[in-house]
């Protein structure tokens, strides 16, 4: 079978135009709202959930904190050299996680 379009290139032109400048006049006249009112809703929402967020930070820092003292362990007891120095990541990381947590609590002003 042969898909003919009965209408001219012109014609295909002219309806390709016509289409894509209603579909951006669309998506403008959707998008063109209030900047200062969408980034208080945000803030907003963000401020609402964050205590449950940072929650869930101390939750996985501590799960990842329970890890790391175990790999530190089994390094210190296998005598290994480099215990120090994965000791000292394993401390910055759970220091750098608490830090975190507190410089966002005063970033949002909570």
């Amino acid at each position: 079978m042969k898909n003919h379009i009965p209408y001219t290139p012109k014609q295909q032109a002219l309806l390709k135009t016509l289409m894509f400048a209603f579909a951006l006049l669309t998506i403008n006249y959707c998008f063109g709202q209030d900047g200062n009112a969408g980034i208080s809703s945000a803030t907003t929402q963000v401020k609402s959930y964050f205590d449950s967020g940072c929650n869930l930070m101390y939750a996985i820092g501590a799960v990842v904190g329970i890890i790391g003292a175990i790999k530190v362990f089994n390094k210190w007891n296998a005598g290994e050299p480099d215990t120090n120095k994965v000791a000292a990541a394993w401390f910055g990381s759970c220091v750098f996680l608490v830090v975190v947590a507190t410089v966002l609590k005063s970033f949002f002003g909570l």
